[in-house]
């Protein structure tokens, strides 16, 4: 099977896993479940589950990882629910949709936002309640990934350097944590579920592929956000300029972050071909992220 063939059959898989956890539209509250399923049903590339599958095969132990794939997913929208709010990049579209926020109101995509993370959690739990010496590790990978410190302290910093001169400690602060600490908990919660568990120099391995990885996303992030239009980006384009957002290409300019984002994807490669494994479709997908359109 081809890349691409490969990529889609994933997407389509996510999908449907997604579907099947999250609570039906019609469930009480309604209102609730349906800005939920609104905001994961967009779509989007799915990368970060795809990511957690991709690691999870590079040494294959039969280890159910879906259910990991769908508790980033939750965790990931959840994140971009609150990103779009009013109070934080107040953005009204939200992959080629109307955001949560906008669709419905406020108040109700706050708690929307607010019951995925939850479910994140629950999923885990529950769908490895069969294997408790994987829950812990598991549960372990995401909390941390999404605290105060990695996930919401990258927005927080973010929200504080709008329209101040950005400069590298800022600038690296967010996008390791923003961006980089969700990729890398996608790669160590992969590797958890393999057949190498447990293995340090592999799991050391994995995080640097994971930071290099998000590193990389970001900057194709900001060039994106610079060189494409709303249409194109299923998003507000050039809203981190108008904001003042502290960006790789407000930093360093356009030339620069292309650079950039290929020296990353360049140590990103390096790292998954000494984990080794069976890392095909890994690599050929770390190369697409550098390549995509949105």
């Amino acid at each position: 099977m081809n890349f691409t063939r490969q990529l889609n059959d994933l997407q389509e898989k996510i999908n449907r896993a997604l579907d099947f956890r999250l609570p039906a539209p019609a469930t009480r509250p309604r209102r609730l479940h349906e800005a939920i399923r609104h905001s994961v049903s967009a779509g989007g590339k799915r990368v970060r589950p795809i990511l957690v599958l991709s690691a999870s095969q590079l040494f294959p132990s039969g280890n159910n990882a879906m259910s990991a794939a769908v508790s980033i997913e939750c965790i990931h929208t959840y994140s971009l629910i609150h990103d779009d709010l009013p109070a934080m990049d107040n953005s009204d579209l939200r992959r080629g949709q109307p955001s949560c926020h906008k669709a419905f109101d406020e108040a109700t995509a706050i708690l929307a936002g607010d019951a995925l993370l939850a479910m994140a959690f629950e999923i885990l739990s529950v769908d490895y309640s069969d294997q408790p010496d994987l829950i812990a590790p598991l549960v372990r990978i995401l909390a941390n990934a999404a605290g105060s410190e990695r996930l919401v302290g990258g927005q927080m910093e973010d929200l504080l350097a709008e329209g101040s001169t950005p400069n590298t400690d800022t600038l690296k602060y967010v996008h390791e944590n923003k961006t980089g600490a969700l990729l890398v908990a996608c790669v160590e919660m992969g590797l958890c579920l393999g057949g190498k568990r447990g293995n340090e120099e592999v799991l050391i391995l994995g995080r640097r592929l994971g930071m290099s990885l998000g590193l990389a996303f970001q900057a194709m992030d900001d060039l994106l956000d610079a060189t494409r239009t709303t249409e194109e980006l299923g998003k507000d384009a050039e809203s981190d300029a108008a904001q003042g957002k502290a960006t790789s290409v407000a930093f360093c300019g356009i030339e620069e972050t292309r650079i950039k984002a290929k020296e990353y994807t360049q140590e990103a490669l390096s790292f998954a071909r000494e984990i080794g494994g069976e890392n095909e479709f890994l690599l050929e997908l770390i190369a697409y992220l550098l390549n995509r359109k949105k």
